[in-house]
C-alpha cells in the first residue's frame, strides 16, 4: 500500500529524527512511522493513540502497509504505555505546545525521559524550549515548515549543563524565535519577525502585553539585521 506523500511539516520532522526505536504519540494516521522505517530512518517503532478513532486510523494503515511487525500500535495517554528506558526517541506532531508539556512532564515523573525529542508543535514554542532549559535538554535542530500557518519543528536530546545554543544571543527573542533559527536567518523567520513587529506596533501601548512582544520581536528584528552574511536574497 502506498500512503499519502508527507506535507511539509511532517517531512521536515522526519528529516530530524534518527533512531533504532522510535515512538510517535498522537499518531493519528500513522503516516510518519510509516515513512520513518520505509525511507530507514527507524528500524522499529511504537504507535500511541489515545482515541478510538485514530487508534483505528493507524492500526488499519500499519496493517495495510504490512508493517506490523515493525510497527506496534498502543493505545494510552501521552507518554504513559512506554515503559521507563524502553524507547529512545520519541516525536509528537499537530498538537499545543502546552499539550506536549504536560505529556513530557507526566512522563518524567515516571521516569520516562526519552534521550531524543522531535516536537511540531502548532503554536507558540515557546513553553517547550523552557522546558527543555529546566528538564536537561539542549536544543540540537530546529526548522520552520510552511503549510496553512508556519510550523516550528524542534529536536531536543538530553545533555548536561547549559544549553549553548541560546549564548550570545538577546533570550528573550531566542525563547520566542528560536537560538538556531536567528542563527542561521532563516527566511521564513525573517518575514515572521518583520509581521510581527508590523503587527504589534499598534497594539503595544504602555503596559499591555503587545508592548513586551514587540519589544522581544524588536530584538529579534535587531540581532538579524546586524548578521551582515544574512543581507543577500532575502526579502524585506
Amino acid at each position: 500500500m502506498t500512503l499519502p506523500a508527507l506535507d511539509a511539516r511532517l517531512e521536515a520532522v522526519l528529516r530530524l529524527i534518527r533512531a533504532d526505536i522510535h515512538a510517535d504519540i498522537g499518531s493519528d494516521h500513522a503516516h510518519l512511522p510509516v515513512a520513518l522505517l520505509r525511507r530507514g530512518h527507524i528500524r522499529r517503532g511504537v504507535i500511541v493513540e489515545l482515541n478510538p478513532g485514530p487508534l483505528a486510523h493507524a492500526r488499519r494503515n500499519v496493517a495495510l502497509a504490512g508493517l506490523c511487525g515493525q510497527l506496534e500500535v498502543r493505545h494510552g495517554n501521552g507518554l504513559d504505555p512506554l515503559a521507563p528506558g524502553e524507547v529512545p526517541s520519541v516525536s509528537m506532531t499537530g498538537m499545543g505546545a502546552l499539550t506536549m508539556r504536560g505529556i513530557l512532564e507526566r512522563g518524567a515523573a515516571r521516569q520516562v525521559r526519552p534521550d531524543a525529542v522531535t516536537v511540531q508543535p502548532n503554536d507558540d514554542p515557546r513553553s517547550l524550549r523552557d522546558w527543555a532549559l529546566g528538564a536537561g535538554y539542549h536544543l540540537r535542530a530546529e526548522r520552520l515548515a510552511s503549510g496553512h500557518w508556519t510550523y516550528p519543528v524542534l529536536r531536543f536530546e538530553r545533555a548536561e549543563g547549559p544549553d549553548p545554543a541560546y549564548e550570545g544571543l538577546p533570550r528573550d527573542a531566542a525563547r520566542r524565535y528560536g537560538p538556531l533559527l536567528l542563527r542561521e536567518g532563516d527566511a521564513l523567520l525573517r518575514r515572521q519577525v518583520h509581521a510581527d513587529v508590523t503587527r504589534l506596533t499598534p497594539l503595544a501601548a504602555p503596559g499591555r502585553p503587545a508592548a513586551l512582544e514587540l519589544a522581544t520581536a524588536q530584538a529579534a528584528l535587531t540581532w538579524l539585521e546586524a548578521q551582515p552574511s544574512l543581507d543577500a536574497g532575502v526579502e524585506r
